[in-house]
């Protein structure tokens, strides 16, 4: 009787917003070195000298190594105090899942329309939604020590993301509004309004010099590069074999004809990004709209392994969704959270290997958290980062597949929340300020075995 008392005391807690989600952080050298060696020691054998550049990426900063450690922050989930602000209806919605500012950018939509948005969904799984605010909230205050901001400081800009996240998600509520909802050149200004306008100004053409050339035939190849590498024949003639299952895992009414995904050329590209480092990734080059060499595609063709999400809660995204494919997956997880998603979209496998697949972009430009070195451009463009995971997190409930999540989150977050906001922003900045201390010790661990080195993969 008095466990029954017990437990509906502690569920009392738990809605009222008074749990405690801090926990002292601690040095946990071995632990780290086993973690990270766990977590990528599955592909040393295909790419080690990609591993090799991810742990040296990785010594660069606390910030740089929380980027590439995502599964250690989901092995802590497992085990920290969770939110007071968390029930039933707002504990299985989609998470991008590595919620930090170098996954935002600048972008151009399905629409034409250049907007800022988020622009990697590797991770994207179901999840609390205070997950996707932890991650971001502790990025911020790394970066925002990298760039020499105050504590103090770092904090406000942590309760204006907190601030605009919540004061859209209450916008939402009630309205379909989330679903035509964009951040573009009319609407932001700084920093986000300059990546916009950076990511307007480029060119198809541009991204097809810089990675191809005509050669003497009149055909567009690939460049051979450090970063370009030719693939085997083997390997070219799987993933041509592999394209039409790509093709056939585009929606119908989103498919072009068979000839737009010719394949003209495949090259291995290596050095992009931290935490996907180690997994094979590609560029394909295939024939676009029209025989002319001009308008070619450039489609990334991406290794995926299970999300970093799911080692918290395993199972919580059903397989059968996702065809237990991990390359469906992250497709379904960004149509989920993105408006206006990339038509050229899928997903296929190689060798066995589940692979994404998407247009790589002209028009995109990564987010560069070193420019904000104020306190006022930071609040800004954190502000509107709010108003992205709000967005992603609204349009990706019932008003994208009510057989995944059946409510309105927008509705049930700011039901939850209201009233209580300072509270809630006190637990999320509370759990950040413990976490980022946590993030320095590993950061101190790894460092320190990378040079002694230990064998970290």
């Amino acid at each position: 009787m008095l466990k029954h008392i017990s437990a509906i005391v502690t569920v009392f807690i738990l809605i009222l917003g008074f749990a405690s989600t801090s926990q002292a952080a601690t040095p946990r050298s071995t632990w780290v070195e086993n973690e990270i060696y766990q977590y990528n020691h599955p592909f040393a054998s295909q790419l080690p000298q990609e591993l090799a550049m991810k742990m040296q990426k990785m010594t660069a900063s606390p910030f740089a190594f929380y980027r590439g450690t995502a599964h250690i922050f989901y092995r802590d989930m497992q085990t920290l105090p969770g939110s007071g602000f968390v029930n039933s209806f707002t504990s299985a919605i989609y998470l991008e899942g590595d919620m930090h500012m170098q996954n935002l950018g600048g972008m151009r939509d399905s629409n034409e329309s250049n907007v800022f948005d988020t622009t990697d969904f590797d991770e994207g799984y179901l999840g609390p939604y205070v997950w996707d605010l932890r991650r971001m909230a502790v990025s911020i205050l790394l970066a925002a020590k990298e760039n020499a901001l105050s504590s103090s400081d770092a904090q406000d800009i942590v309760r204006n993301f907190l601030d605009a996240y919540l004061n859209k998600m209450s916008d939402f509520k009630g309205t379909n509004d989330e679903l035509s909802y964009r951040l573009s050149e009319s609407n932001t200004n700084g920093v986000v309004k300059d990546l916009i306008q950076e990511a307007a100004g480029k060119g198809r053409s541009s991204l097809l010099n810089k990675y191809t050339l005509v050669n003497s035939s009149s055909n567009r190849v690939f460049q051979t590069t450090s970063e370009l590498q030719p693939v085997s024949s083997s390997t070219y003639s799987d993933i041509t074999g592999a394209m039409s299952s790509y093709i056939a895992s585009i929606p119908s009414s989103k498919r072009y004809s068979n000839s737009y995904y010719t394949l003209k050329d495949i090259r291995l590209k290596l050095g992009s990004g931290t935490g996907s480092l180690g997994k094979y990734r590609y560029y394909l080059l295939i024939v676009g709209p029209s025989s002319a060499t001009d308008d070619d595609r450039i489609l990334e063709m991406k290794q995926e392994g299970s999300s970093a999400v799911a080692i918290a809660v395993p199972g919580l995204l059903p397989s059968s969704i996702y065809g237990n494919h991990e390359g469906a997956r992250v497709t379904i997880a960004t149509k989920a959270m993105l408006s206006n998603t990339d038509p050229l979209i899928g997903y296929t496998t190689v060798s066995s290997i589940p692979f994404m697949l998407h247009e790589k972009s002209p028009y995109q430009v990564d987010f560069d958290y070193t420019l904000l070195t104020t306190k006022s451009k930071f609040m800004d463009a954190m502000g509107y980062s709010g108003k992205v995971v709000a967005k992603n997190h609204a349009i990706s409930d019932k008003d994208y597949d009510a057989a995944i999540i059946a409510v309105s989150v927008d509705k049930e977050v700011t039901d939850i929340t209201n009233g209580n906001k300072a509270v809630f922003k006190d637990e999320i900045v509370n759990f950040a300020l413990d976490y980022v201390t946590q993030v320095e010790y590993d950061y101190a661990s790894f460092k320190d075995a990378y040079n002694r080195g230990v064998t970290l993969y």
